[in-house]
């Protein structure tokens, strides 16, 4: 609303809510803080768990950022931002959720602090991209180099990274097992290690125990053997991936077939017959005793088949078929007529067995798989999920460290190292900005604080005898949660991907640094406002649960 010679001028649509300059920084950094606040707790291998019932009345408890900030719902927009960041830590690194947003949310609250000050928000942004940019060169600098043969160590990443989610029951057996499937599927070229970890499958099964979790060395799919006079077990299994559905083919066009007489009516289905009859003896000509089709197959295509002894699955999920393909080394074929033995995949054994109450369908034995499954047991459903879940970490965290071959050490040891470094640094910038970098210095102690916190230990106590011994030149020295006493976390095996950590502070900054420069927030008015349910304007002032 503006006024021009005392007549109102309306130029934002009625109903629209405008908030300026520090309340709108105020209001954007509170609704960061409370979401940073909101997984705080869960932070570290003492954090506590949530619990997490949606409108369906569906249960989901977790102790795990990305998964908590994924499932509330959020209306605030500098709130969903701050999810945004836990988003991209999972895509880029798949660990290290819970501290990046904690990090962005504790870099805004140091930042009002400036504010308050009268610091203009342009200078802490600068000062903050600097602090970043020198806090991911002192990370390199500190940072551990391994390579991919370094088992202890992958597997210490893989026991940290699982440390904190229900997994302590079995958790060397699970940190094996996510080691060894991230060393199958590596593959090696110009020099550089890559693992995408799409090919490592994780299949969930509740019933048994966590010990029972196993790695396949091929995949298991959560299918059935399609007809019951088909094989259950077929050993060198030559096998054939089909996108094709085996199954009479419907005309393109909308075509009429005219039957005048019962004898043409029977050479149509012999017709039929005849050609489900050829589809099924190319596939066995070719050698195939296993068929696993992406589509569906005819009843009558089952019954040859199955006369064949051969065993097929069919509606296989398009990811599970590049899976197949990965771990046998066959070809997903489109059409059975250039059908050769070249295209046909090995495993020593096809079997269905029968998993918890469902049966399922093992390719193992595979000779060189690049694509592998882990099957998770676990007493309940809700169990299942969080060790899933645990084990996704880890197989991430392992595959981070690996590709880049640098790892630092865990339990709040690097941000005091960095935090000590930019404190020393920050004097040579001048100017004002080196009041940003010394704030930026104070939030990275939040990771340090936060452990201790969680862990029921006394925060001061703790951050006081971390510098300490990193002023004593003790780069490794972290908080022992146990005990809550600062010890060398080299020697007590405790290892994260550099990658977490340079994620996690390059994405704090950016949204921090963008959610500072936000001066003017104008909110259109929300439809369901207008439909009369709520107040006005479109916006609340904190985050909704």
């Amino acid at each position: 609303m503006a006024t021009l010679q005392g007549q109102p001028v309306l130029i934002l649509r009625e109903g629209t809510q405008r908030t300026v300059g520090r309340d709108a920084q105020r209001m954007n950094i509170m609704a960061a803080r409370v979401i940073a606040e909101a997984v705080r707790s869960t932070l570290g291998p003492k954090g506590m768990d949530k619990m997490l019932v949606d409108s369906l009345g569906d249960v989901v408890i977790t102790n795990d950022g990305v998964t908590i900030l994924k499932e509330i719902d959020v209306e605030h927009p500098a709130a969903k931002m701050i999810i945004e960041v836990a988003k991209t830590q999972d895509n880029e690194v798949g660990d290290g959720t819970t501290t990046a947003v904690v990090l962005a949310g504790e870099l805004l609250k140091r930042a009002e602090e400036l504010l308050d000050q009268e610091i203009h928000p342009a200078i802490i942004a600068n000062g903050y991209r600097y602090a970043a940019e020198k806090a991911l060169e002192i990370l390199n600098e500190i940072a551990i180099p391994i390579s991919k043969d370094d088992d202890e160590i992958l597997k210490k990443i893989a026991t940290t990274a699982m440390t904190g989610k229900g997994a302590e029951v079995a958790i060397d057996k699970l940190a094996e097992i996510a080691v060894n499937a991230v060393k199958m599927i590596a593959e090696e070229s110009n020099g550089q290690v890559e693992v995408n970890t799409d090919y490592i499958k994780i299949e969930k099964r509740q019933g048994g125990s966590i010990e029972e979790t196993e790695l396949v060395d091929g995949i298991v799919l959560d299918k059935e053997v399609v007809h019951p006079g088909m094989p259950k077990r077929v050993e060198n299994a030559k096998i054939l991936l089909l996108d094709s559905a085996l199954e009479v083919k419907e005309t393109e066009i909308d075509a009429k077939i005219r039957i005048t007489d019962p004898e043409k009516l029977q050479k149509f289905i012999e017709q039929e017959e005849a050609m489900l009859k050829e589809m099924v003896d190319k596939i066995v000509n070719a050698g195939a005793n296993v068929v696993f089709c992406q589509k569906g197959i005819d009843d009558l295509a089952q019954y040859y088949l199955a006369k064949a002894g051969v065993l097929a699955v069919r509606r296989v999920k398009n990811s599970d078929m590049e899976k197949l393909a990965k771990a046998t080394g066959a070809k997903v074929l489109t059409d059975l007529r250039d059908i050769s033995s070249e295209d046909l995949g090995e495993a020593a054994l096809v079997e269905e067995r029968k998993v918890g109450d469902e049966k399922m369908v093992f390719v193992t034995g595979c000779k060189n798989p690049k694509a592998v499954t882990i099957l998770v047991r676990g007493g309940t459903e809700h169990v299942v999920e969080e060790i899933a879940r645990g084990i996704e970490d880890a197989v991430r965290a392992v595959a981070c460290a690996v590709e880049d071959g640098k790892v630092v050490v865990g339990a709040g040891a690097p941000e005091i190292e960095v935090s000590l470094k930019l404190r020393e640094w920050a004097p040579s910038l001048g100017g004002r900005e080196q009041l940003a970098v010394e704030a930026f210095a104070t939030a990275l102690e939040i990771i340090p604080r936060t452990l201790a916190e969680n862990a029921g230990l006394d925060p001061i106590d703790v951050l006081v005898e971390l510098k300490a011994a990193h002023e004593k030149g003790q780069k490794y020295a972290g908080v022992d949660v146990d005990t809550g006493k600062v010890v060398d976390m080299k020697e007590r095996g405790v290892f994260e991907p550099l990658r977490v950590k340079t994620q996690a502070i390059g994405s704090a900054t950016e949204v921090a640094v963008m959610i500072l420069r936000i001066d003017d927030i104008i909110a259109a008015k929300g439809l369901e406002k207008e439909k009369g349910g709520g107040g006005e304007g479109g916006m609340p002032e904190m985050p909704e649960f």
